[in-house]
């Protein structure tokens, strides 16, 4: 069994917001590359182009209609990845010492040289964040691009985990949750961010913004109708002459 550090330096995490995930996987295709490409053995995938393909992500973003008490329904796209608990049960279940949690940013790894593939970690794990890659025999997880963030070969803007920085609706953002000061735990505060089951008692580090209701109308106005108005009420030149010639036909 492996410990937990009593407390973490930082407590590094993402925030993401439901309100302007547009569900476009972005983030996924971005993190299969780059930890396929750089940290650890590859993500596999078997029969990738058949019937029955599957494959290892760190990352995978799941869609559901939801339906407020008021309002109509509205689709939220919810993306998942290792919410890198303080208390997280994929560490302390972990025969092999493989997993662990690092006291200087909080951030969970695993080391894939220690790891045996038993699988424990991802029993214990509540929200299904860990794969098993099927070729390499392996647990994998999302890893906050730790090769990344302290990359000092890379360029300073560069220095986030890549899913933040492909996000082209800006819904995923880095920083250190357990600075109160910091912009994520601002960002937190302001929208009312909330862990992901919390009744689990991970103390999940992650934390996600609700998405605001999707209203179009106000009473019994239109907010989009003044969109859908004409630019003009009467055309001139060409436009009068081709809104004639129509007309006829």
């Amino acid at each position: 069994m492996t410990n937990l550090p009593e407390a973490t330096q930082k407590k590094l995490g993402l925030v993401i917001d439901l309100d302007t995930c547009v569900g476009c996987h972005a983030c996924v295709i971005s993190c299969k590359g780059w930890n396929t490409e750089n940290y650890g053995a590859p993500l596999s995938d078997q029969d990738p182009y058949g019937g029955a393909g599957s494959g290892t992500f760190l990352n995978r973003v799941h869609s559901y209609e939801a339906k407020p008490k008021d309002g109509p329904a509205q689709l939220v796209h919810f993306p998942k990845s290792c919410l890198h608990c303080e208390d997280a049960p994929c560490v302390t279940v972990c025969p092999t010492g493989a997993s662990y949690k690092r006291v200087e940013d909080g951030i969970v790894l695993v080391n894939e040289d220690a790891c045996i593939g038993c699988g424990l970690c991802a029993w214990a794990c509540p929200y299904g964040a860990r794969e098993m890659d099927a070729a390499e025999g392996v647990m994998k997880k999302c890893t906050l691009c730790v090769d990344r963030i302290y990359n000092e070969n890379l360029p300073e803007v560069d220095r986030e985990p890549t899913c933040v920085r492909t996000c082209p609706a800006g819904a995923r953002h880095f920083g250190d949750l357990g600075d109160p000061d910091s912009d994520v735990s601002k960002l937190v505060a302001a929208r009312g961010g909330f862990d992901l089951m919390p009744e689990m008692g991970t103390k999940p580090v992650n934390k996600y913004l609700p998405p605001r209701p999707k209203d179009q109308m106000v009473g019994e106005i239109d907010l989009l109708a003044p969109l859908l108005k004409p630019v003009a009420e009467e055309t001139s030149g060409f436009m009068a002459w081709l809104d004639k010639t129509l007309e006829k036909i």
